[in-house]
């Protein structure tokens, strides 16, 4: 576990790093809802596009140590705000999504935030519960990182719910 991981804005630079770390298909299984093909550039370059150019979207990269290790993003879904991360999975197992994501949650003002994860993704589950979230519900639909169907948990950090709990 670490304790240096910073967050800063996202950079040009960083998105081949980005990219690179959804090359994985072992991440691609994990996360479950993920682009409909990791490969294709043109699809990622116009995603981070719109995200990085919408002002309702915070946005940050994950750093460790100098490197790139990931991102962390709070977005807006109907009235609710959601977030999500992506870790480089060679940096799997280390804290860094747990700090990083608790980092991201301070720089949010508004409460609840809510949380999607597949219902077997143990590692982000514990995540998000390690943040505070709860499961306050289930959905299921298509997931391109699987290529059916998937259940996940509908999670939220509650107005009064406490950031970090211990990792």
């Amino acid at each position: 576990m670490t304790s240096d991981v910073r967050l800063r804005p996202v950079r040009d630079a960083d998105l081949p790093e980005f990219f690179a770390h959804q090359q994985d298909p072992q991440a691609n299984w994990m996360a479950a809802f993920g682009p409909a093909d990791p490969a294709d550039r043109a699809a990622f370059d116009a995603h981070w596009a719109r995200i990085r150019a919408d002002p309702r979207i915070v946005n940050r990269t994950v750093v460790v140590d100098g490197a790139v290790v990931g991102h962390v993003v709070a977005f807006p879904v109907d009235e609710r705000t959601e977030v999500s991360y992506w870790i480089d999975p060679r940096r799997w197992g280390r804290g860094h999504a747990t700090a990083a994501l608790a980092a991201l949650l301070r720089e949010l003002p508004q409460r609840p935030v809510h949380a999607r994860a597949a219902k077997d993704n143990r590692a982000s589950l514990a995540v998000l519960r390690k943040c505070g979230f709860v499961v306050v519900g289930e959905d299921a639909g298509y997931a391109n990182g699987r290529g059916v169907d998937v259940e996940e948990w509908v999670l939220e950090l509650p107005a009064d719910g406490v950031e970090l709990v211990d990792h």
